[in-house]
């Protein structure tokens, strides 16, 4: 019965909370900590601003196209300019582009589209670059906590001769891992965070392009009669 209450005891002991490891890891640690939970903070709110922004941008209504069919084939061209205008939509925003244009050359219209393509994935991908640099960056900003923890320890044990005061080496180490561990969370998070939006963002391109071939489509249509 002794034994199980010095086990418990020593197991007790060894017992540690976060806050109480960041604070063993020295100033050095607890700045470098800092950062990282700073970055963490930032990916968390990009990816959610960018994951409800492309949500709202992926919603179609399933008559919008036949709507835009109708008034076209019809010569009801302010209807359809109209009918784009009235949804806040990537792929609305680019067939009133291509709507404006009609009666001009088909390369026109093109081109058009080809441009207004390209200032919607713009605006889809806002800020996600920045999540692929944090998911990077994250993990050796806490390798250098690392090395300043192993720098610290070196250091200790170099000024301690022959007696090395294991509390004190211990706080090289703490820092060490901790920041090491810490960099890791961030950066496999801002990774997962990046890559989930990339899909999101991939879906509505493909959508705006299978829009875009359908519009063409409509107006060799109307153009053979």
């Amino acid at each position: 019965m002794q034994n199980l209450q010095e086990i418990n005891s020593i197991q007790t002991e060894k017992t540690i909370s976060i806050f109480q490891l960041i604070e063993s890891s020295g100033i050095g640690g607890i700045i470098i900590i800092g950062i990282l939970f700073i970055l963490l903070i930032m990916v968390i709110y990009i990816y959610f601003e960018r994951l409800f922004a492309i949500k709202s941008a992926s919603i179609i209504d399933k008559d919008f196209m036949p709507q835009i069919r109708t008034h076209i084939l019809k010569g009801k061209i302010d209807n359809a300019k109209s009918l784009c205008q009235s949804i806040d939509t990537p792929v609305a925003r680019l067939l009133e582009k291509g709507v404006s244009r009609i009666g001009r050359p088909l390369e026109d219209i093109n081109s058009a589209l080809e441009n207004s393509g390209k200032i919607e994935i713009y605006k889809l991908e806002k800020n996600v670059s920045i999540l692929a640099t944090i998911s990077g960056v994250a993990p050796m900003i806490g390798f250098l906590g690392t090395v300043i923890g192993m720098i610290l320890s070196i250091f200790e044990i170099a000024n301690a001769g022959g007696n090395i005061d294991m509390q004190l080496l211990s706080n090289g180490l703490y820092t060490a891992m901790t920041t090491t561990v810490a960099g890791l969370v961030v950066g496999i998070i801002g990774y997962i965070a990046y890559n989930h939006l990339v899909v999101k963002t991939n879906k509505i391109i493909y959508q705006m392009e299978a829009i875009s071939l359908e519009f063409f489509d409509l107006l060799k249509k109307k153009k053979k009669k």
